[in-house]
């Protein structure tokens, strides 16, 4: 077995006082090193390792790869604690830098759903490093050639969506990504999702505020990120 599952054990999930207790009130199991293990076969850990590499290996010449530090993600289910939208704010007391409540577009929709229902925990190969790679703007990235973002015949675009970043930033506890703290801010942006009105959707994490928001289609400024993702399991 990979050492994945003591990794994970020592997310803001599992260390993190307020968000700890926010899982605990809400009936999820806190995913510990011996909760992982026992959620999880060892071909799962093996197969995220693999996961990891691969997509490490694909994207290894986009724009800014080398602050795309490929990793484990957990995802909570949804029916518990939503991630593709607003979470309380004392969930997020023990993370440096956020000051106010999470900002949502009142034009955004409840988003996608990508985890299997019922399943207190989901497990995804993706980006947990401060940012994604850069690969154009939204449009760009629907428009490119699928072969530039498959990987294990699975398009990776598909994963882009609010659900897996919002789990990202809650799971990354003071070590923000996309957030201008450091004087490297950035934005990712979820071609999974559908557009709202033309507009696409991104999330960011500028003045303090988590932001789940919507903006021009054809912006393909640098900060511009995405995060490619594989399921596991």
């Amino acid at each position: 077995m990979t050492r994945a599952p003591d990794r994970l054990a020592a997310t803001a999930w599992s260390t993190g006082g307020p968000l700890r207790d926010g899982l605990e009130r809400r009936g999820l199991p806190v995913p510990d090193a011996a909760y992982l293990k026992r959620a999880f076969a060892p071909r799962d850990w093996e197969d995220l390792a693999a996961a990891i590499a691969e997509l490490r290996a694909h994207f290894a010449r986009a724009r800014f790869a080398e602050q795309a530090g490929f990793g484990a993600l957990l995802v909570p289910d949804p029916a518990k604690l939503d991630t593709r939208a607003a979470v309380e704010p004392e969930l997020r007391s023990g993370q440096t830098g956020i000051t106010g409540p999470d900002f949502v577009d009142a034009q955004l929709p409840a988003g996608r759903l990508v985890t299997e229902p019922g399943r207190d925990w989901s497990l995804f190969a993706t980006v947990l490093g401060p940012a994604g790679p850069h690969f154009g703007s939204d449009e760009t990235i629907r428009a490119a050639d699928p072969a530039r973002f498959t990987v294990r015949e699975t398009d990776t675009r598909a994963l882009m969506v609010r659900q897996l970043w919002g789990a990202r930033v809650l799971q990354s506890g003071s070590s923000l990504p996309d957030c201008e703290i450091g004087g490297a801010w950035t934005f990712s942006l979820f071609p999974g999702e559908d557009r709202v009105a033309g507009k696409a959707v991104s999330g960011t994490i500028l003045h303090g505020k988590v932001r789940f928001r919507l903006g021009r289609a054809d912006r393909g400024i640098a900060v511009a990120r995405a995060c490619p993702a594989l399921r596991i399991g």
